[in-house]
């Protein structure tokens, strides 16, 4: 059944949180309508500022999100959270246990908070997640908050998705160690070090700092990615993460950053929807004789697979 989108789209203006969660299902589920709600949604877009919360598993995303909310909301933010859980690979569901850490915002109707199952995307976020931020900042949200799942060192996706990439870290975790490998802790703008009231949070903070001083070279006025050290789950350390995160967007205002960064995301999202489209039309051609010819001539050495390649996607390009 078509849905009225324009309508929808009015009611998420309004803060309707039911509008809002029923444009991120069409968006999911790969609406027909996708096209339609996209184009109606752009020229609502651009305000919202996206922050990134990453880390490892059990240093507290969840607590440090629903904290950062709280924070937010006490300077009159209208805020966006979207909480990314991994999907079984088994049955493809997902617990969505974030939307149960931070029920003490359920009730807030200046707080939308949505979790997205990945259903086996790699990169820590939800292959729906660009779209999904769209529709929180057309609604109106001031800041969004994207939680990853719990990511490894390579599954730094989110870097590509937020204005600003918070990366959490906790003593007794083994970060300290990490923090001398390539990846996630190669992306962060703001670090914070969570659980700060255990034994070895000094340590671990030390051990980032040097490993940031080891880093690639800054010039003078470059930004030098601060290190938090909080204790989320009792709001301790919370405002100077704020503080780090508005000095940090004031920082790329500046610098014409923000403007660069949401251009490649944008230029990214098209790349990603066009590479989509053309692996549907590939995966159309299983079994079409232009594929199987094309297969013919390589078995047989007739021609190697990079110009067979370069031959389909000219055939399909109409190039």
């Amino acid at each position: 059944m078509a849905v009225d989108v324009p309508g929808l789209v009015e009611q998420a203006r309004e803060g309707r949180p039911r509008a809002v969660a029923r444009l991120i299902s069409l968006v999911e589920g790969a609406s027909p309508q996708l096209r339609e709600v996209m184009a109606a949604l752009a020229p609502l877009t651009g305000n919202a500022y996206v922050v990134g919360l990453t880390g490892s598993p059990g240093v507290g995303k969840s607590t440090s999100t629903s904290a950062l909310v709280t924070a937010y909301r006490r300077a009159g933010r209208r805020v966006g959270v979207l909480a990314v859980d991994p999907s079984s690979p088994f049955s493809g569901g997902a617990l969505l246990g974030d939307r149960v850490r931070m029920s003490e915002h359920a009730s807030d109707p200046g707080v939308y908070i949505r979790s997205m199952a990945t259903r086996g995307h790699l990169g820590g976020l939800a292959w729906a997640a660009p779209q999904a931020i769209r529709v929180l900042d057309a609604a109106g949200c001031d800041v969004i908050l994207v939680e990853t799942v719990g990511v490894g060192q390579s599954e730094v996706e989110i870097a590509s998705q937020a204005d600003t990439s918070v990366v959490l870290l906790a003593p007794g975790m083994g970060d300290g160690i990490q923090a001398a490998k390539a990846g996630i802790l190669e992306i962060g703008d703001v670090y914070v070090v969570n659980k700060a009231d255990r034994d070895g949070a000094d340590a671990t903070a030390r051990e980032l700092n040097h490993m940031l001083g080891l880093g690639e070279a800054r010039g003078p006025g470059d930004w030098r990615p601060p290190i938090v050290k909080t204790v989320a789950a009792r709001g301790e350390g919370v405002d100077e993460v704020v503080e780090a995160l508005e000095k940090h967007y004031a920082w790329m205002q500046e610098r014409g950053v923000l403007a660069e960064r949401r251009r490649a995301r944008a230029a990214r999202e098209v790349e990603t929807i066009a590479v989509t489209a053309l692996r549907e039309r590939i995966g159309d051609l299983r079994g079409d004789r232009r594929l199987g010819a094309l297969a013919e001539r390589i078995v047989d050495g007739a021609l190697d697979p990079y110009t067979a390649a370069d031959e389909l996607v000219a055939g399909l390009t109409g190039e």
